[in-house]
């Protein structure tokens, strides 16, 4: 049975790991929670990032030898609920760490916070609201 202490992956391709790196790291503050550290034939490179000792995180993959092109849509979100104004502070580090600023396709992210778009297109939204608002 799921509740609040599974843990969750959410896996998706990336052209950069490197830039992947940059952005979620240096930009969101996410810490590196694991990376393959040598290429091995058949094998994907391979990036997790995600809270310390949390219950998620992403796991952002590059396989060189079948390489797959990233398809986000408009509505791909990853949503942070800040619980506060977001600060220029924050944008700027995402924006100086790869990121493009964007606006939402839903028109509520607008109204509740700022929205992202990751070196592969996939879309950041930092939300002022907090999760039970």
């Amino acid at each position: 049975m799921l509740d609040s202490s599974t843990q969750v992956r959410m896996a998706r391709p990336s052209r950069d790991l490197g830039a992947a790196e940059r952005f979620y790291v240096e930009g969101l503050g996410l810490d590196v929670l694991w990376r393959t550290t040598e290429r091995v034939s058949g094998e994907h490179d391979l990036l997790m990032v995600g809270p310390p000792a949390g219950t998620w995180h992403f796991e952002i993959t590059h396989d060189p030898e079948n390489p797959l092109e990233p398809t986000p849509t408009v509505d791909d979100l990853f949503v942070v609920y800040l619980g506060t104004p977001v600060t220029e502070e924050q944008i700027e580090r995402l924006l100086a760490a790869g990121g493009t600023r964007v606006t939402a396709h839903n028109p509520y992210w607008d109204q509740y916070g700022v929205t992202i778009a990751d070196p592969d297109g996939y879309r950041l939204v930092l939300c002022t609201r907090s999760w039970n608002a």
